[in-house]
């Protein structure tokens, strides 16, 4: 077992190796080629033909089992066949997305194993595929499982049986250390997450027994409701690059229509930050109308199309993957998402994706070696919050935001979405993965917005991060519980050394009431902490109790809102005042953003990149207005020429026009 776990370790080092090498290429723009019974061999060969005219280079295909082996238990990959060969026709990479026997309503797929037999079915399957198909010199890499994750466990016996052989190592706790009894915890949460990696790697691990020089990949999906159950650093050991689903219309439900831009900025960054090292690229995105799936009918536009390969090209991505190129024939997604028409044409949205293509091969030197310019700004995300949250949230009669789930993950992303308005790039991570162990911190920000449970063991991390001169921002319930959903108030505050006080009391006010600290005055959701401060100075006060704190550790600084300012600014709809507080909190982490709005900007996102001594700036506007920018730039004498313009726009000076929709792709030097 020791040689074979060495092994496979060996194998992801060198596939690893070879795919960061492979990572300083020109992002791609791909799609699904959807393969099902029916379809002709000259059919097929028209889909990846279009493919080669419209310059995308890779695909990806679900490889159905049901659609191979037959009832008498014989092998025929005919169909598939066809494909692989048209892909190696017209120079199409191919990543295989096993898509083992299930039930024909199950258009996702399951996410864990119902039994032993069930496991060797898979087994099976994972053999005879990558044993025929890898003979393909068009075949790229595996996709081990579509969109893992999500939902609740089944109630089988296999899972049973796995359960209380993980519990043997992890030891549910009655009472904790200081002798409180344990009423409620997220036992099985993180069952659930060490179960799915668990499985993820099995797959892994067969595949790489027949085939041990392709890539092996995973698309996570549903982002902001599943990251607490993805254990990115975990499954970096065996994938060699990470993926992502980013379906507007079945994943942005925290978001408007117009927000779709940034949402896919913030899904991307968790992405990024899940990947670390690894490349990463979306492995799907919405190519066309869902007409009767997904959760908010619609059909991306021509505009959201572009504005959606830059944002992911913009945040690193490798590359963009669209479902589907063309429409299946049956199921419950029949007709639909699909970048051809039903006479195999190119409709707009792929035209307007072909001309993204060729801008990033025009500028391949460029856009190869490009990575994002970091802010020093990173929103953390805990994913024990977003597990109690979802345990004690059981709404209202009011329907307050804070009393949902979705809760922490939107105050989240309140502070993602004002940076973003004040065109600055912003890390979203979970806080595991943020590397804490620099010896300085200077520079740089944290920011815990809402983030209810907080292990106890994070208060050093945090204590060691400010006194090497980090500066950590913290509001809302931040810490009411700990991670066995104990109120910290009550139980042993772990984070009155970093805080510099205690919690006296929250209280419910009102869905928007306004908190007031140093002449700023801020939106704010529900409640209002109010602090028994030990060793922090006061800053806000109310009714004479003390509502915010400045608390100084070494070198750096903490300040605490036990109030929801974040989510008050989203509630609203209006960021200016919390945008305008975060340019005076934030000046060590703004001081060496090379460029940036010089005013905040509504409805307006700016990603950047370096690359060699060219910055590239990714400017969307989706306001229904033309705007007019002007770029604050740290190097005043960098040059601006317009790489992409989809609609006119200019740039004169440090002064952009774009129109409403339009994305503008400028390189400065």
């Amino acid at each position: 077992m020791y040689l074979k776990a060495l092994l496979f370790s060996f194998v992801m080092m060198v596939n690893c190796l070879t795919m960061n090498a492979q990572s300083n290429a020109v992002p791609f723009v791909g799609a699904e080629v959807f393969i099902e019974p029916g379809q002709t061999a000259a059919e097929i060969d028209t889909w990846f033909k279009v493919l080669k005219e419209q310059q995308f280079t890779v695909c990806r295909i679900r490889m159905f089992e049901s659609y191979m082996k037959k009832a008498d238990g014989i092998w025929n990959f005919s169909l598939f066949d066809n494909a692989f060969r048209s892909a190696e026709k017209y120079g199409i990479k191919v990543f295989a997305n096993p898509f083992y026997y299930t039930e024909k309503t199950d258009i996702g797929g399951f996410k864990y194993p119902r039994d032993e037999a069930h496991l060797a079915s898979i087994a099976l399957f994972l053999k005879e595929m990558t044993l025929h198909f890898s003979q393909f010199s068009s075949l790229a890499g595996y996709v081990l499982i579509n969109e893992p994750g999500g939902g609740s466990l089944p109630k089988t016996d296999y899972t049973k049986a796995r359960f209380e052989e993980w519990s043997k190592t992890h030891i549910r706790k009655e009472f904790t250390d200081k002798g409180f009894p344990v009423l409620m915890d997220l036992y099985e949460q993180q069952f659930q997450k060490d179960y799915g990696t668990w499985f993820l790697k099995w797959i892994a691990g067969e595949i790489t027994k027949y085939d041990n020089k392709r890539e092996i990949h995973v698309n996570n999906h549903a982002m902001f409701q599943n990251c607490a159950e993805y254990d990115f650093p975990e499954w970096r050991k065996f994938l060699t690059t990470l993926g992502g689903s980013a379906h507007a219309s079945w994943h942005f439900g925290y978001f408007s229509r117009q927000q779709y831009a940034v949402a896919m900025s913030a899904n991307s960054e968790i992405v990024r930050s899940g990947a670390g090292e690894l490349p990463w690229w979306m492995t799907e995105l919405q190519g066309g109308n869902n007409t009767y799936s997904g959760g908010a009918p619609m059909c991306p536009t021509k505009e959201e199309i572009a504005q959606w390969i830059w944002i992911v090209t913009a945040t690193e991505g490798k590359g963009s993957m669209f479902w589907c190129l063309n429409p299946r024939s049956s199921g419950i997604e029949a007709g639909e998402w699909a970048l051809l028409d039903f006479q195999d044409k190119p409709t707009d949205r792929m035209i307007a994706a072909t001309k993204v293509v060729e801008t990033l091969n025009k500028n391949g030197a460029l856009f190869a070696k490009a990575k994002e310019v970091e802010s020093g700004i990173s929103i953390l995300y805990i994913r024990e919050s977003l597990w109690a949250e979802a345990k004690m949230a059981t709404g209202s009669t009011q329907n307050y935001e804070a009393r949902n789930k979705g809760g922490v993950m939107k105050s989240a992303l309140s502070y993602f979405e004002a940076l973003g308005e004040m065109g600055i790039n912003a890390n979203l991570k979970a806080f595991e993965e943020y590397d804490f162990s620099k010896p300085d911190y200077k520079g740089q920000t944290i920011i815990l917005s809402h983030q209810i449970s907080v292990p106890d063991a994070y208060a050093l991390k945090l204590e060691n991060f400010v006194a090497k001169g980090g500066k950590l921002l913290v509001d809302g319930l931040t810490g009411f519980f700990d991670e066995n959903l104990h109120n910290t108030m009550k139980t042993g505050f772990a984070f009155e050394k970093l805080l510099g006080g205690n919690i006296s009391e929250f209280k419910l006010v009102d869905n928007l009431f306004d908190t007031k600290i140093e002449g700023n005055t801020l939106p704010t959701h529900l409640w209002r902490g109010f602090i028994v401060p030990t060793k922090g100075r006061e800053v806000a006060n109310q009714d004479g109790r003390t509502i915010a704190l400045r608390n100084i550790i070494g070198q750096g600084e903490v300040l605490w809102i036990p109030s929801l300012i974040g989510l008050g600014s989203r509630i609203k709809g209006d960021y200016s005042a919390l945008a305008s507080f975060l340019n005076l909190e934030l000046k060590s982490s703004l001081a060496n953003v090379p460029v940036r709005f010089e005013k905040i900007q509504s409805k307006v996102l700016m990603k950047t990149m370096q690359s060699g001594n060219s910055l590239i700036t990714i400017l969307i506007n989706k306001s229904n207005v033309e705007r007019t920018i002007t770029l604050s730039l740290g190097n005043p004498k960098l040059n601006p020429s317009v790489l992409y313009a989809n609609l006119g726009g200019t740039v004169s000076g440090k002064v952009v026009k774009i129109k409403p929709e339009e994305t503008m792709v400028i390189e400065w030097k």
